[in-house]
């Protein structure tokens, strides 16, 4: 069976307007804009509006828009939306379809969430590499984005200045011109249950329902074990990006960028080191955005696409880890 080569076709991203600095967060805990950036390398981050009205598919929309005119698309030129997110719209209908109306998409596209956190986006884009391969569908929409401001705890001092608000997407298609080396060389994905009190939402689903009682209290929230991540993260990134480079018959000197998921400057840091990338190399935004979850990667690597730091025919390494506990990295020829 012969398959159809993919590539990324366009990638965008969209933020709230709304700056939030570590200095605001000093007005309304104890912190300091000193301490969050020497832990974490975040500055600011960007929230929704408090007056409501700006959700994920909102976001969506903004960054798919970007995505289409890049790619010099139209809407219903759109065969799947795979919307990879932990904090969507509502729990029913799904953000995919919500973002399908918004975009005015009228060909009944398929369109479905994806909960795989941090991972999101790298998930999707696995899961629609796949399906355009075997001829399935020419072009998917993949959105990683996701609204944490709504979603954290200010009683937990070391969790609270990690998140914030973004989206990003990449449109992946068929590359059917022989002469064009654009193509996504590989993709591994993959998951270990057995960590997922690392960081978990303990209430909201049938198994724990919200009660009057619990929406009164912290354990409403997120809840992460911050050194246990730390410990994880760094050796499942490395592990899982060894693994793609190996199915891609690569090393990494042969990468030009790598892009990981932003979700501490120490772990961004430290992954780095053992996978043995220079510094120079390394796409970093969580000093300006913070960790958008399934949002980081995207947007790092349009941000990058952007500034004119990532080109067309570059090797790309993009990897990320999240709760579940989750992991995926791929490996493109942009």
């Amino acid at each position: 069976m012969s398959f159809f080569r993919t590539k990324i076709l366009g990638t965008g991203m969209c933020y709230p307007q709304r700056v939030f600095s570590n200095d605001d967060f000093a007005k309304i805990i104890d912190t300091s804009d000193e301490w969050i950036t020497e832990r974490t390398g975040i500055k600011r981050r960007r929230f929704a509006s408090l007056e409501g009205g700006e959700f994920p598919s909102d976001l969506a929309k903004g960054a798919t828009e970007e995505a289409l005119q890049n790619a010099n698309l139209k809407p219903n030129d759109i065969d799947l939306i795979i919307f990879a997110t932990i904090t969507p719209d509502y729990r029913l209908p799904s953000c995919a379809t919500i973002l399908q109306t918004k975009l005015g998409i009228t060909n009944q596209c398929a369109a479905v969430d994806i909960v795989a956190a941090c991972s999101g986006f790298i998930y999707g884009v696995t899961m629609a590499h796949s399906m355009i391969q075997t001829g399935l569908i020419k072009r998917a929409l993949v959105v990683g984005a996701e609204m944490l401001s709504r979603e954290i705890n200010l009683e937990d001092r070391a969790s609270c200045i990690l998140f914030g608000d973004g989206c990003g997407v990449a449109i992946i298609g068929r590359n059917e011109d022989a002469n064009d080396p654009s193509e996504i060389l590989t993709t591994k994905i993959g998951a270990d249950g057995t960590g997922r009190e690392f960081f978990q939402q303990e209430y909201g689903g049938s198994a724990n329902p919200f009660t009057p009682e619990v929406l009164q209290t912290s354990a409403r929230f997120m809840a992460m074990q911050g050194k246990e991540m730390f410990r994880v993260a760094v050796r499942t990134l490395t592990d899982i990006s060894t693994s793609a480079l190996e199915a891609a018959n690569l090393k990494i000197s042969d990468i030009h960028w790598f892009v990981p998921h932003q979700a501490n400057i120490r772990i961004i840091e430290a992954t780095g080191n053992r996978l043995g990338v220079p510094a120079e190399k390394v796409i970093i935004n969580i000093n300006e955005y913070a960790n958008t979850s399934a949002a980081t990667v995207p947007t790092a690597f349009h941000g990058a696409v952007k500034a004119g730091q990532i080109k067309r025919g570059d090797l790309v390494l993009m990897s990320a880890f999240g709760a579940g506990l989750t992991a995926g990295s791929l490996v493109v020829r942009y």
